[in-house]
């Protein structure tokens, strides 16, 4: 699962621009960590493997993103994704997306940033 933020300020003081950059980078830290630590927690839990493997990511976007802040959540169990969707013998046991609706919306992501700014 991978988030995108794109960024467009219209602010003319350095100080101002620089300020929100860095408000929206720790909002991004902070709402990509706690969709990795609800998805730990609520990953479908046998041996535990699943919910050990769950990493996470911030930093710039990468060419398709043109340098937009991104995040991503992911499992490393190289069964993450069946648990989540299912499969023909398996229902699926979603986690991730979960997560995702919890802790990331817009209007989340904002008072995030607000409170960032100080």
């Amino acid at each position: 699962m991978k988030l995108n933020v794109d960024m467009k300020l219209n602010l003319k003081i350095k100080e101002v621009q620089d300020a929100v950059k860095k408000a929206n980078q720790q909002a991004m830290k902070d709402t990509v960590v706690d969709i990795a630590n609800d998805a730990i927690k609520n990953s479908p839990y046998l041996t535990g493997n699943n919910a050990r493997s769950i990493k996470y990511e911030v930093g710039p976007g990468g060419e398709v993103a043109k340098g937009d802040l991104e995040g991503a959540v992911y499992s490393t169990s190289g069964y993450g994704g069946v648990l989540e969707t299912g499969s023909v013998v398996m229902a699926a046991r979603p986690y991730m997306k979960p997560a995702l609706d919890r802790h990331f919306t817009k209007e989340k992501f904002a008072e995030r940033v607000k409170g960032h700014l100080g």
